[in-house]
């Protein structure tokens, strides 16, 4: 997959792709149904999307909302088969496009679509004035096909970002990944930590998570993914989530304890899947009371994974 961060410059060869066009936070079930619909025979896939998200854009300081970093994102989109990745950057020079100009300057003229797929509540342009009709619209007049995806639903619930949120803000990271269509993960560098899972027998890869809608916190089953380095594979685990009551006021932060693993991850790049939560954070009377908790949530999340 070939990524681009601006709709200048491109080669011949990589523009003309079919395209399927959103901000794709968490590429759940709806954004897989879209972009199944951008595919088209003979023509590379494309898609177009915007970072940072545009509501990060227009109110930075309100509370973190992402599912997925732009990391994890793009290595959602490569596994589906995705040529062509428009990561266009939403500044306050496309902010302040009109929808019309949008559609003259970035898909045709920057871009050169064959064709576009949206979702049917899509809307884009200053103001957010455009939508699908304005959309369909533009591609009778410049030359390009319009496909409108219908709204996905599971079990009778529209498939949305804000549905997975709340099911992962409520301990439920099953029925988040039954509308995602995949494990929800988080996706970062391992950066050094105070060291003290190592002491207590547990060392574990710490990870930021700032900028994300945090999940419920708590202790989970994991399945890691090591995207870099010599150790790079999948391994199980557990993980904690949240901000470590036994030792003071912490930011929250993601830190796995990959079982069977020995090695140094620190700088390396891993993908961590959240599939059961066992329990909330909890403040005990001692390190020996802690550790023994860690061993028990340990031997749950072994016998977890075990029958996946």
């Amino acid at each position: 997959m070939r990524t681009h961060f601006h709709w200048t410059g491109l080669s011949d060869a990589d523009r003309g792709a079919s395209v399927a066009m959103g901000n794709f936070d968490g590429v759940h079930l709806g954004h897989q149904a879209v972009i199944g619909q951008a595919r088209r025979a003979g023509l590379p896939l494309g898609i177009v999307t915007f970072e940072p998200h545009p509501r990060q854009f227009f109110a930075p300081q309100a509370p973190a909302f992402r599912l997925m970093n732009a990391e994890a994102r793009t290595h959602r989109l490569e596994k589906l088969g995705v040529d062509q990745l428009y990561e266009l950057p939403f500044d306050a020079t496309l902010s302040g496009m009109e929808a019309e100009t949008f559609v003259s300057e970035v898909l045709v003229a920057g871009l050169g679509v064959s064709h576009v797929t949206v979702g049917a509540d899509f809307c884009f342009g200053k103001g957010r004035k455009g939508n699908a009709d304005t959309l369909r619209r533009a591609g009778e007049a410049h030359g390009f096909g319009v496909t409108i995806s219908d709204l996905v639903s599971f079990e009778g619930v529209e498939v949305s970002s804000t549905a997975i949120r709340t099911a992962l803000a409520e301990g439920r990271p099953r029925d988040a990944a039954a509308m995602l269509g995949h494990w929800h993960r988080i996706e970062g560098e391992v950066l050094h930590g105070d060291k003290r899972g190592r002491d207590l027998g547990f060392p574990t890869a710490n990870m930021a998570v700032a900028g994300l809608h945090l999940p419920k916190l708590g202790v989970y089953a994991v399945k890691v993914d090591v995207l870099t380095g010599p150790h790079q594979g999948s391994y199980n685990g557990a993980a904690s989530l949240g901000v470590r009551p036994m030792f003071g006021e912490n930011k929250p932060n993601l830190e796995s304890f990959l079982f069977d693993f020995d090695g140094n991850l620190y700088g390396q790049h891993l993908s961590v899947a959240l599939v059961d939560y066992l329990r909330p954070e909890m403040k005990f009377d001692g390190l020996d009371a802690l550790v023994t908790q860690m061993h028990s949530d340990c031997d749950r999340a072994r016998g977890i994974l075990a029958h996946m």
